[in-house]
């Protein structure tokens, strides 16, 4: 890399992504965004798919696929027949706890808070099939000694009502509150109890350091679209070898499917040379090719790391500036509300904090939530207290006027007896651009507490 191609984080950076100038994309997490040379390199990938439609499919983008294969896998440090490429985490998610077929006397456990669309797909499976699932309850803050006493507690309850615990779902880096989730703690108690782990690590690649041979999960699911600069949608599935047998189908099946032996016969694959030598395991066939959609998205890591590496200086000094730069502008956030971060309950003096050791952080806003109980209280920031069916309506129409009147966004929500806002670091950000946004959400609140939201 020469000493002339790495662009400065902060405005500098803005030069290389395609945001509108009047607009301030304070909200990289939720959707992420790629660079304007990553845009180049699909558009070249989807020309060449329709200038050759049928060499391209059938051929070339294979080629294609095992390059980003590689390059993705190297980043996680695992092999490359065991990652393959899905749309996006919740798809990753919902394959594989489709393919795991629970039985009656089987259930999934799961924590909250969870990602909307995973617990929804969890329902939807409790809907159709025989699938129990049982839930950790908890909020944010918590302590990780707790955290994992409540989840010993859900295993040994499941237990006794006389199921097998056959799976757990959890978080890499939970979404909302924005928050980095114990996962390799949640992940060895998995294996120590004999309990596959799943782990929705939508955040993951691209934000925090990844190691499965360190790691050793049963299943993870990482969006490469949120952090890592690769165009939607893109993630990254990977299924060791010793749990491949259990995937058997994408969603939706397609050509890959892996038949059970006693199942009805089917046509072969019209997309394979039944001559060509096998080079790919029944797992890497399988998710190559998804019905017939643009995965020219799937192509695009080996660009996207070439630009994290030439113009960002790579893996590590992204990640330590986004995660400075976002904790920069969550404390002075909460200084402007008169708030506070969200962390650890029991930091102790200079001790710090492992659920803000990600490029995303959550400050309180000076809105309390009532619940009804007697005897509660707020602290002397609150500058509005509202009740349960009222809280829905002011968090939407906050987020409605950061993005009619000030041209941004940031995510808004309740979490337990308050009103929350995520941010997000990245590295054509500032920490002034967060003090900016910070006056904003005071305005905002001082409204909501005049009842502007009502209006």
């Amino acid at each position: 890399m020469s000493a002339t191609s790495q662009t400065p984080f902060g405005k500098p950076m803005l030069k290389h992504w395609m945001f509108d100038p009047d607009y301030k994309n304070l909200n990289h997490g939720s959707f992420g965004a790629h660079p304007i040379p990553v845009k180049d390199a699909q558009r070249a990938f989807m020309d060449l798919a329709d200038q050759q439609p049928d060499p391209y499919i059938r051929r070339h983008n294979s080629e294609y696929l095992i390059k980003a294969r590689d390059a993705v896998a190297k980043l996680i440090n695992a092999p490359r027949s065991e990652c393959v490429f899905v749309k996006n985490a919740t798809t990753g998610v919902a394959t594989v706890l489709y393919n795991l077929a629970f039985q009656p006397e089987e259930a999934l456990i799961y924590f909250e808070p969870v990602y909307g669309a995973v617990e929804k797909g969890v329902v939807s499976l409790q809907e159709h099939r025989s699938l129990k699932a049982r839930k950790v309850s908890f909020q944010f803050p918590i302590a990780e000694d707790e955290l994992e006493r409540r989840f010993r507690e859900v295993i040994q309850q499941t237990r006794d009502e006389g199921l097998k615990v056959r799976a757990s779902v959890f978080d890499g880096i939970v979404s909302n509150p924005g928050v980095r989730f114990p996962f390799e703690r949640i992940t060895a108690i998995c294996r120590e109890e004999g309990i596959l782990s799943v782990i929705d690590a939508a955040h993951g690649i691209g934000q925090i350091s990844l190691n499965m041979e360190k790691l050793q999960p049963d299943f993870f699911v990482s969006n490469c679209h949120k952090w890592l600069y690769t165009p939607r949608s893109c993630a990254v599935l990977y299924t060791p070898h010793r749990n491949q047998h259990l995937l058997r189908t994408t969603l939706p099946t397609s050509w890959g499917f892996i038949p059970n032996p006693d199942s009805p016969d089917t046509i072969a694959s019209v997309l394979s040379d039944p001559n060509a030598p096998v080079t790919k395991t029944p797992y890497e066939t399988l998710f190559e090719f998804v019905a017939t959609s643009d995965d020219s998205a799937y192509l695009c890591v080996p660009a996207a790391l070439e630009f994290r590496e030439k113009f960002c200086g790579g893996e590590e000094a992204i990640m330590s500036y986004c995660q400075r730069v976002v904790n920069e502008g969550a404390d002075a956030i909460a200084g402007i509300l008169g708030t506070e971060v969200m962390q650890e309950p029991d930091l102790k003096p200079g001790q710090e904090s492992k659920m803000r050791q990600c490029a995303m952080t959550t400050v309180r806003l000076p809105i309390g939530v009532a619940s009804g109980k007697e005897n509660e209280s707020f602290d002397g920031s609150t500058l509005a207290v509202l009740s349960q069916t009222e809280a829905p309506n002011a968090f939407s129409w906050i987020q409605t006027k950061l993005m009619d009147e000030y041209n941004t966004f940031l995510p808004v929500f309740q979490h337990g007896p308050w009103l929350w806002t995520r941010l997000s670091g990245q590295t054509y950000l500032e920490t002034s651009d967060f003090e900016a946004v910070g006056g904003v959400l005071r305005g905002l609140c001082e409204r909501v507490a005049k009842k502007e939201f009502q209006a």
